[in-house]
């Protein structure tokens, strides 16, 4: 799931498509996703009663980007289950290639949430999965990524890479920022499974139309936009700032090179 690291052009993502097979995947489970969303979400609510702010501002119909800070494993469920419309993330493709009943289970679960199988990998690997996100969007659907990259383990909100705006720019999909507040406490990094004692808030902003910043094709454009989506993120969830990147401490000389160096962060 997108909850160890969004796709995102130049980063390393949660993976990439590797067949016309896998591709096609998310177009056969529509009757899973359909049947899960009915049940899953109904029943996700009345366990865990979430606090859900600002269903008007999310567009009925069309191409939406739901841009979010990332807490927990389970802002990938919290989003599809607020939303009131379906939403569609990426997921390791491990998720959905288990043998025997546990496999299926978890097949079954993710295909139920919108989840869309990609694989690991850096480089082209991560463009091709952002060519995925773009064929949804193209098609008028609803997907959601994580500027940050990847959860943050201290619970404050990190700066955002720009492959989300890229994406936004690119595709004149209109972004909607979203606040979790509490999906750490209901499941925080290295628990197995939720608690039912807390309670999460989804906080839903208004679209934000980035194309003023300019073209996809600028960096300057991209850099806008993505501080544009990340401070609309912070009003919603009211997070302290890192002001850093999340990024895993450099391995070996060569990588701290490049991250001390500028560039940006995709």
């Amino acid at each position: 799931m997108t909850s160890e690291q969004s796709v995102e052009p130049g980063m390393s993502p949660d993976g990439t498509t590797s067949s016309d097979e896998e591709t096609a995947r998310p177009r056969q489970a529509g009757f899973t996703y359909a049947l899960g969303r009915s049940l899953i979400s109904p029943l996700a609510r009345l366990v865990y009663r979430p606090r859900i702010e600002g269903r008007e501002h999310v567009p009925p119909t069309g191409a939406v980007i739901f841009a979010s800070n990332h807490l927990s494993f389970i802002d990938s469920v919290a989003i599809p289950v607020a939303a009131p419309r379906p939403v569609h993330f990426l997921a390791k493709s491990s998720y959905f290639e288990g043998a025997g009943f546990r496999g299926w289970l978890s097949r079954t679960f993710f295909q139920s949430i919108g989840a869309i199988p990609v694989r690991r990998g850096a480089g082209q690997a991560a463009l091709d999965a952002l060519d995925l996100q773009r064929q949804l969007l193209d098609e008028g659907l609803a997907v959601a990524l994580y500027p940050e990259g990847t959860r943050s383990t201290d619970g404050r909100l990190y700066k955002g890479r720009t492959g989300v705006a890229f994406l936004a720019l690119q595709t004149g999909a209109p972004v909607v920022p979203v606040g979790l507040i509490g999906t750490d406490k209901v499941m925080p990094v290295g628990a197995k499974v939720p608690t039912v004692s807390e309670r999460i808030t989804v906080k839903f902003g208004a679209p934000l139309d980035l194309s003023p910043h300019g073209p996809a094709s600028s960096g300057r454009a991209r850099r806008l936009a993505t501080d544009d989506i990340m401070a609309a993120i912070h009003a919603l969830s009211g997070q302290e700032l890192a002001g850093a990147y999340n990024e895993a401490p450099a391995q070996g000389a060569i990588e701290k090179i490049k991250q001390a160096l500028p560039h940006e962060r995709r």
